[in-house]
């Protein structure tokens, strides 16, 4: 049993347990031991998004990191991916990010890179857990000289800027780009409205104020309808909402449509197999990405890979299998010609690339995917529930699967990061999806006691 990480991390409540200062300390003095080896210069970055708590934990990280004779670069609010960045660009021994992703301010969490800017794999995390459990570290304390060193690195955000830039073909400008721009009050409020003013468009960015309270609060990738209401209002040519850590997006389209993940990733797709660098000619993704997206992938000759939730797994997979490109519905898409994690600025500008070149408008990208009727509804419980035990559950699952035939698919997963249960139906018919949802949730409410 895992006892602190998740699928992404260690995430909570900031200030109680297990993300506390205590245990942030301890992450810290684990991470640094795991990195130490007989050659001198350890270094380890932190970063972080604009979560008031961001400022507790990032101090007790270093204190950590320090205690065990390694060095700490801060380079303070950076989006997700510009860390993964640092941290290779830097030969730095591991990259630190304090962010809870799109969750409200009150949560916080800790991702880990490695030297490489990949996230840690499920083992290396295991070996933290058992490092601050098992109190291996505690006699290990060096002193005098050897003791670590926190500095900062006060231009690591426009070495991201660069870098970001760099990943959009020379041959282009976004001149005749209006995009609004909305940065959730987090992480990227510093960096996404100059990659792209400085690309030549014209930038209404909003939620680019972070008080260290308002990240995600009614904005950014979680909610699409305002960005949709400015492209409406001002007549913009598209609409980019990132999350609180910039790692993820969602776009809308010239008329106030929502374009998810899976319409991305088939744009994406299908213009890498065109130009012959979609690499195996496969597409990742997860077991939470819509039918469409596997018809209209088979449509063009291209294998759709489902993993399970999260982006590190979609990385693994392509990693594993020497695959070049993958994503979530959620927003996560992955370029691994370009990034090691998902990057919503470098994913928008991927896609601002194509439009350009195909000199159309994102509607009409749009229409290579038609989405079957999805219905996902978030049951939340008091306890963590074993899905296999609850009473009822796994025989309607049966009945239904049965009724969809290969029309349709049933996927009921537990939150790796809240006490959430999720209940995702797909079909034809979007009222019988609905209706067995309904009775999905509440069987599980059921057995939870509600």
């Amino acid at each position: 049993m895992r006892r602190l990480f998740g699928t992404d991390g260690v995430r909570g409540t900031a200030n109680i347990y297990p993300m506390t200062s205590e245990i942030s300390m301890q992450i810290g003095r684990a991470i640094a031991f795991l990195v130490r080896d007989q050659r001198h210069g350890h270094r380890i970055v932190i970063g972080k998004d604009t979560r008031i708590s961001g400022y507790m934990i990032e101090n007790a990280l270093a204190s950590g990191i320090c205690s065990m004779g390694v060095d700490v670069l801060l380079v303070g609010p950076l989006p997700t991916p510009g860390i993964a960045f640092i941290t290779h660009s830097m030969r730095a021994d591991a990259g630190v990010v304090i962010s809870a992703s799109h969750n409200p301010f009150q949560d916080n969490g800790i991702k880990i890179f490695s030297r490489s800017g990949f996230k840690l794999p499920d083992d290396k995390e295991a070996d933290i857990e058992d490092l601050i459990f098992s109190q291996k570290m505690a006699a290990l304390r060096p002193v005098a000289d050897e003791i670590g060193k926190a500095s900062r690195l006060d231009d690591a955000r426009g070495r991201y800027i660069v870098f970001l830039k760099n990943t959009f073909p020379s041959k282009y400008t976004l001149d005749d780009f209006h995009i609004v721009l909305d940065c959730a009050h987090g992480a990227t409020y510093g960096v996404a409205p100059h990659v792209f003013s400085e690309l030549g468009a014209k930038v209404t960015a909003i939620g680019v104020h972070p008080d260290g309270k308002n990240i995600n609060d009614q904005c950014g990738a979680l909610h699409p309808e305002r960005v949709a209401e400015k492209v409406k209002k001002l007549g913009a040519d598209i609409g980019i909402a990132l999350d609180g850590d910039g790692d993820r997006l969602i776009v809308v389209d010239e008329g106030g449509q929502v374009v998810d993940g899976d319409h991305i990733m088939a744009i994406c797709a299908a213009e890498l197999m065109a130009v012959r660098k979609l690499k195996k000619k496969t597409l990742v993704a997860t077991v939470m990405s819509n039918m469409g997206l596997e018809a209209a992938m088979r449509g063009i000759g291209v294998n759709l890979v489902r993993t399970p939730v999260g982006d590190r797994y979609v990385v693994e997979e392509m990693r594993n299998r020497g695959y070049s490109f993958g994503g979530e519905q959620s927003g996560h898409l992955i370029f691994l010609e370009h990034s090691t994690t998902g990057d919503g600025i470098l994913a928008a500008l991927q896609l601002m690339a194509i439009m350009k070149k195909r000199s159309k408008p994102l509607s009409e990208l749009a229409k290579i995917m038609e989405a079957f009727p999805q219905t996902l509804t978030n049951v939340r419980t008091a306890k963590r529930l074993d899905l296999a035990l609850v009473p009822g559950l796994q025989p309607a699952i049966k009945k239904m699967e049965k009724h969809l035939g290969n029309d349709g698919r049933i996927l009921i997963r537990l939150s790796g990061t809240e006490p959430v249960v999720r209940v995702m139906l797909e079909g034809r018919d979007q009222n019988l999806i609905n209706e067995m949802g309904k009775e999905l949730c509440a069987i599980i409410a059921k057995a939870d006691g509600q």
